[in-house]
């Protein structure tokens, strides 16, 4: 085989909270995570010698401070692989949405590349190899429904959510998850999403009640920053969502 095509899924956040920073700056978190319907498709192909990445969008770099490179650079020196990688990115996830369009691509450039050079590494390695690239690799490697702790790398597979619809909305506006989490004060928090009856609520599959235990601290620093975020949220409720959520640090 000398080339493949896969899809990069998307996610969102059924809930998430910040329950410290730690010494060495990064946060501990405790979030509910959930693949959804929107994904990249990567086409891989295998080439003489190095990383050639190729994107249909202008915003994204091509170099090495492209995550979806240094997947494959981390696969590569892993396996001792000889031949280079090309891979081409269609992008449809929005950027800087919260919503891991970059760490689902990284995800898919390590599932690709266990496939396309016949690598056959377990899921549980490559997730191991992908905490190097980003803490949300990880899950993007699992997918489905999951409880992440730690900083995004522990996982734990919970029951799948009911089937239902799902509407996204993205403002024009771009976020850094890095101002978000800076700015943010989790010692100072009024109050934390109620992860555990998120989880009941998920087993229960009881989207309604799901709806009702919707929370994301990191709504504390970016909502404020853009009132357009809540603007959507209650015109979302207006019309009928059963609720509304922004996603990771947002702003979708």
């Amino acid at each position: 085989m000398d080339g493949l095509e896969i899809k990069a899924y998307a996610k969102v956040n059924l809930a998430l909270d910040v329950v410290r920073r730690m010494e060495n700056g990064y946060h501990q978190v405790r979030m509910i995570m959930q693949t959804v319907g929107i994904c990249d498709v990567l086409t891989l192909e295998k080439q003489a010698d190095g990383i050639t990445v190729h994107t249909d969008s202008g915003e994204l770099p091509t170099d090495e401070n492209n995550l979806i490179y240094k997947a494959a650079l981390i696969m590569r020196k892993q396996y001792g692989i000889r031949e280079g990688i090309s891979v081409c990115l269609r992008k449809n996830i929005p950027i800087a949405a919260g919503m891991a369009g970059g760490s689902t691509d990284a995800a898919a450039t390590f599932l690709g590349m266990n496939r396309l050079f016949g690598i056959h590494a377990g899921e549980e390695e490559l997730r191991r190899l992908a905490v190097g690239v980003g803490a949300d690799v990880p899950y993007c490697i699992m997918g489905g429904t999951a409880l992440a702790e730690g900083i995004g790398e522990k996982l734990t597979p919970l029951a799948a959510m009911p089937d239902c619809f799902l509407l996204v909305a993205k403002p024009e506006i771009l976020v850094s998850t890095r101002y978000v989490y800076e700015n943010l004060h989790a010692d100072t928090l009024a109050s934390h999403p109620d992860i555990d009856g998120m989880i009941r609520a998920i087993g229960n599959r009881d989207i309604r009640q799901m709806a009702g235990y919707l929370s994301n601290v990191l709504e504390t620093v970016t909502a404020v920053r853009y009132p357009v975020i809540e603007q959507i949220k209650v015109h979302m409720r207006a019309h009928g969502a059963c609720n509304a959520l922004m996603s990771g640090s947002g702003p979708t």
